[in-house]
């Protein structure tokens, strides 16, 4: 008897949407894994300034190690995820975040703690990889957007809980790493009960077993199998290569997915959340009351994040990112102008200095945040799906890389104003990156995509030759 057999068997009181529902939640702790871990740092140089001797380049390195494990993680977990599956792929995920928690936890310098979250990092990388494409093979195109974004959802709800953890813990930054522990076993735990991907099990000729998921999670055996027949259609190519994702009519996939990653981070949202607490005490908020004001943004971002899960796969992944980004705009704009200067800003402008800093984060954080991983885990085809998804990670955690560890150093240079508006107008360049070039997949089959490809009519105004 197949693994895949064993777990359906453990599972077998669930199907249709529960089934699918408790696919995606247990799948998306890797998010809130994520989130927390990402966002801990940001409580935690706090205490961490307390005990040791950190200069901006040493809190911009400690922060960073994560993003650089990341990148690692992002790359190599797309063939092994194609090699070994994508829920055994989850599972390594979550043993990877519970060794990275305690290393961390049981940092006795800096060093080994840049080294302890580098291994966060490859965990971090490779969830944010695999857990979308997992999420997106098993659900159906009605429900996927909402369900991919349950990705998301916990990400944010982690930064969250992140901040409020730290919070609760003031300056106990060893306990703060050490409680990632929990959610990892969790996830661990919970991948044992979940069926493989329909569509990987079909890549591997197991075609038996893939229709058997399918009859799981699917509404119908009729719908189940109209959709294998449809996975058939482009299921019959060998298992892609590095190689092959240089074909041309491949481009448009790797610009968008790589692009709207790009996107992600240089309008500068993770770098907001890594030092809101820090540009908060400078503008003059005491150190608890600026983690509580971050927080509350945390608590913004979940919010957007989970009304945009629910009307995503309604609205449409283009015209939602369209909608939002110009409100963040706005609010860097208005941001900027108020720390004009090198005093803090005037304590009767301070809570308007909040509100635009948690509408920011709603907005810009709630609209790439909700779109860009459901985005990457569409474009790609089936047979270099695994690759491709790295791709878009790569570039993902290599442009936070890059903007973590010269956040601070520009903030310095130019100033905290300069630094926001040039935030605002790398905002307008992916507003206008997103209106010609991203396509809209809401509603569409994955294997629908893999065809616009083929035929060249994936970007928005490309007509069918």
């Amino acid at each position: 008897m197949s693994s895949t057999t064993q777990v359906s068997g453990q599972t077998r009181g669930l199907s249709g949407v529960p089934l699918v529902v408790m696919i995606s939640v247990i799948a998306a702790l890797g998010g809130l894994l994520f989130g927390y871990d990402t966002g801990i740092i940001g409580v935690a140089l706090l205490g961490l300034s307390q005990q040791f001797v950190l200069d901006d380049t040493t809190r911009q390195f400690v922060t960073a190690s994560i993003i650089a494990g990341a990148l690692v993680g992002c790359v190599g977990t797309g063939p092994i995820s194609d090699r070994l599956g994508r829920r055994r792929t989850a599972m390594l995920v979550g043993l990877v975040f519970a060794v990275g928690s305690v290393l961390s936890a049981m940092s006795p310098t800096v060093m080994i703690l840049v080294l302890s979250r580098f291994v966060l990092g490859l965990a971090a990388g490779s969830a944010t990889q695999i857990i979308p494409v997992y999420i997106a093979e098993v659900t159906p195109p009605a429900h996927r957007g909402k369900l991919v974004v349950m990705f998301q959802f916990m990400v944010v709800f982690g930064i969250t809980c992140a901040y409020f953890t730290g919070f609760v813990l003031g300056n106990e930054w060893r306990w703060m790493f050490a409680l990632g522990v929990v959610p990892a076993v969790i996830l661990m735990l919970g991948m044992l009960v979940l069926p493989e991907s329909p569509r990987w099990l079909l890549s591997k000729g197991r075609e038996d077993e893939a229709m058997s998921v399918l009859q799981r999670v699917r509404s119908s055996p009729d719908k189940a199998q109209a959709e294998l027949d449809e996975i058939k259609t482009v299921s019959n190519q060998p298992q892609g290569t590095w190689k092959d994702l240089g074909q041309p009519w491949l481009r448009p996939a790797i610009i968008v997915g790589a692009g709207i990653a790009m996107f992600s981070q240089i309008t500068g949202n993770n770098a907001i959340i890594y030092y809101a607490p820090t540009i908060l005490t400078n503008a003059g908020f005491g150190d608890n009351a600026a983690v509580l004001a971050a927080g509350g943004g945390g608590i913004l971002i979940t919010i957007t994040t989970l009304i945009g899960s629910l009307v995503i796969d309604k609205v449409g992944r283009r015209r939602y990112l369209l909608s939002m980004i110009p409100g963040s705009i706005i609010a860097l704009l208005i941001m900027g102008w108020l720390f004009q200067g090198d005093a803090p800003v005037d304590p009767s402008q301070q809570w308007l200095v909040v509100t635009c800093l948690v509408i920011y984060m709603a907005l810009n954080c709630g609209s790439f945040g909700v779109c860009i991983w459901l985005i990457i885990s569409e474009v790609y085809p089936l047979f270099v799906r695994g690759k491709g998804a790295s791709i878009g990670a790569f570039s993902h955690w290599g442009f936070d890389l890059m903007v973590t560890l010269t956040t601070l150093s520009m903030i310095g240079a130019i100033g905290l104003t300069y630094s926001l508006w040039l935030y605002a107008l790398t905002s307008l360049a992916a507003m206008v990156f997103i209106y010609f070039l991203v396509p809209e997949t809401s509603g569409r089959s994955l294997e629908d995509i893999e065809q616009a490809l083929r035929e060249r009519r994936f970007y928005p105004f490309q007509q069918r030759r």
